[in-house]
């Protein structure tokens, strides 16, 4: 039961990465803009949190660095596919590609750099409960503040006039405009604020989940919460569950190994993008809901009075 206990703590801090990741993205998306570039934004914010925690020895500083960091990376490729009309798959692809070179050669001299031991947090009084304390409430806060922002965000899309506005650009730019809504300053400040929650996840990588910073150490997130956002039909809600459901599939193989069990570490090293091909192609299969819940606009320019 301990084991048990510990591979559900464990699920919940590999998911917190991809829910915070997820969640910027689905607001990027709700825009109608598709950021393909965040595995380089969470790279570069990664190697900026580091950086700052090695320097200043504070978690909340290093938090504050990699969202500067991933909302700069997110700013630049705002102005190029919002007011340049840029293709936003080639620019997003083309930000992925940059933030995995550019982290290489600014993190050069911080692979061999230690950041000290992380504070260990629990609640107290909860924390005490046998298998529920251990599981739930010795969690870094960040992993509460994840879930708290899932629900905030579903509440501010659904529930207030922004988000509604918000929804109204990603669905019909055109009627938007017409309105008199601002349609270019709404997606870029979306754009924005979804690379400065990217490049929260990327500095929760490099200072919390593995304090240390290695080359490529994002190892796909990036990706995989883009496919969250496909996964959960663009609900914050169901972005938690799915990112707790990744990374769930990626603490199991450490468990098994654990355990003994004679499996191949290449397969369960797999296990993570297995997981995202199999429930894709299943979501995949049912186009008409895709294309319902899918944001209209999603991926396509915007011409103000065309």
């Amino acid at each position: 039961m301990e084991s048990f206990a510990l591979l559900i703590a464990a699920t919940l801090n590999a998911g917190t990465v991809l829910a915070i990741a997820g969640l910027g993205l689905l607001i990027n998306e709700r825009a109608g803009i598709l950021n393909l570039g965040a595995e380089g934004l969470m790279l570069v914010a990664a190697i900026a949190g580091f950086a700052t925690a090695v320097h200043t020895g504070s978690d909340l500083l290093a938090f504050g660095a990699g969202m500067a960091a991933g909302g700069v990376m997110a700013a630049l490729f705002g102005v190029l596919v919002i007011w340049l009309n840029t293709n936003q798959y080639a620019s997003g692809l083309a930000l992925s590609l940059f933030g995995a070179g550019f982290s290489a050669f600014a993190g050069i001299k911080y692979t061999q750099e230690k950041i000290g031991d992380r504070l260990r947090f629990e609640i107290p009084g909860l924390a005490d409960i046998p298998f529920i304390g251990p599981a739930l409430f010795k969690q870094h806060p960040m992993v509460y503040i994840a879930v708290l922002m899932a629900f905030a965000l579903a509440w501010f899309l659904y529930r207030s006039r922004a988000g509604l506005v918000l929804r109204a650009v990603g669905e019909s730019p055109d009627s938007a405009h017409a309105l008199g809504y601002p349609v270019r300053r709404i997606r870029l400040l979306a754009v924005v604020v979804g690379g400065m929650l990217c490049g929260l996840a990327g500095a929760y990588v490099s200072v919390i989940y593995t304090p240390l910073w290695v080359e490529g150490m994002i190892a796909g997130k990036g990706w995989i919460a883009l496919a969250l956002t496909t996964f959960a039909t663009w609900r914050p809600a169901r972005v938690l569950l799915g990112a707790y459901l990744f990374g769930g599939v990626t603490m199991l193989q450490f468990h098994l190994q654990g355990e003994g069990v004679q499996i191949a570490s290449q397969w369960l090293s797999m296990g993570p993008y297995l997981a995202t091909i199999v429930v894709l192609v299943l979501i995949s299969r049912n186009a008409t809901w895709i294309r319902v819940n899918m944001p209209a606009s999603l991926g396509k320019p915007f011409f103000p009075g065309s």
